[in-house]
C-alpha cells in the first residue's frame, strides 16, 4: 500500500502536502497565542466577576457594631508590620474604619493617607476622624485606574474588602506597585471565598487564595506572607517582585 501512494505522489502534489504541513506549522502558535491573550468579557477579570462598588450611602454598614465580632479588626491592625512614623495608606478607606485604627498605630509622627474614589466618602472618613480627634490622617481623592499616591513613599497600604470592586486592576495593581517604598508592603484583605465563615457576604464580594495569586504574581508582586487567623477574612501580604 505504501509503495503504490509513493507512485501516485507527483511532484506538483508532494510540494502542495509541503506547503501544507509548513502551513500548520506557522499558524498554530499563533492560535494558541489568540486563545491565550482572548481578553475579559466586560465586568470580568481572569474569570472573576468584577462586584459593583459599594456607595457612600452605605457608609453606616462599614461602622456597624457586628464588625468587631465578624472581622476583628484590632487583630487584623496587631498582625501588620506597622511602625511608628510610617507613611500608611487605606486604599479604598470608605468611613476611615480602619484608616483611624492605623493612625494610632503609626503614631503623631507617622501619617495616613484615607484614599477613595467618592469624595463623599471622604467627608465622612474626615468627619468621623475630627470626631476623635485624629490629626494625622488625611484623604486623598483617587480614580477608578489611578489611586494619585506618591510614587516610591508608601511603606505599607492597606485594602480591605475593596479589590474585588476595582473595574480598572491592571492599571490600579500597576500604581500601587509604583508608590511603595523599596521595602514597602501591600496588606491584601478578602473575605474567603472557601469554606463558610464569610457565608454571610455575597459571592461576588469574596475571593479565594487561587484567584488572588493569579491576579497578583503577573502582576510584578510576590507573596511575602499569608495569615489566616482572622474569623471570615484572608490577609495577604505582598511586595513589589524583585
Amino acid at each position: 500500500m505504501a509503495r503504490t501512494l509513493a507512485r501516485t505522489l507527483t511532484p506538483v502534489t508532494v510540494s502542495r502536502l509541503l506547503a501544507a504541513v509548513v502551513g500548520l506549522a506557522v499558524t498554530a502558535p499563533f492560535h494558541a497565542i489568540a486563545s491565550a491573550q482572548t481578553p475579559d468579557e466586560p465586568g470580568t477579570y481572569k474569570g472573576r466577576k468584577i462586584a459593583d462598588v459599594m456607595s457612600y450611602r452605605g457608609a453606616g454598614w462599614l461602622e456597624r457594631a457586628s464588625r468587631i465580632e465578624e472581622e476583628d479588626p484590632d487583630a487584623l491592625i496587631a498582625a501588620l508590620p506597622i511602625e511608628k512614623g510610617m507613611l500608611v495608606v487605606d486604599i479604598g478607606c470608605g468611613s476611615g474604619y480602619h484608616a483611624r485604627r492605623l493612625a494610632a498605630a503609626v503614631g503623631p509622627e507617622g501619617t495616613v493617607l484615607c484614599n477613595d474614589i467618592q469624595p463623599q466618602m471622604l467627608r465622612i472618613a474626615s468627619e468621623l476622624a475630627a470626631r476623635e480627634g485624629i490629626t494625622n490622617m488625611s484623604t486623598v481623592l483617587g480614580t477608578e485606574d489611578d489611586p494619585k499616591l506618591p510614587e516610591g513613599e508608601v511603606d505599607l497600604m492597606l485594602i480591605v474588602d475593596v479589590y474585588h470592586e476595582f473595574s480598572q486592576p491592571e492599571p490600579m495593581l500597576h500604581a500601587m506597585r509604583e508608590a511603595l517604598a523599596p521595602d514597602g508592603l501591600i496588606a491584601l484583605v478578602e473575605f474567603r471565598l472557601e469554606g463558610r465563615s464569610a457565608a454571610h457576604i455575597k459571592l461576588d464580594h469574596r475571593m479565594s487564595i487561587e484567584q488572588v495569586m493569579k491576579e497578583w504574581i503577573p502582576a510584578g508582586y510576590e507573596l511575602v506572607e499569608r495569615i489566616d487567623s482572622l474569623p471570615t477574612q484572608h490577609l495577604f501580604l505582598f511586595r513589589a517582585a524583585r
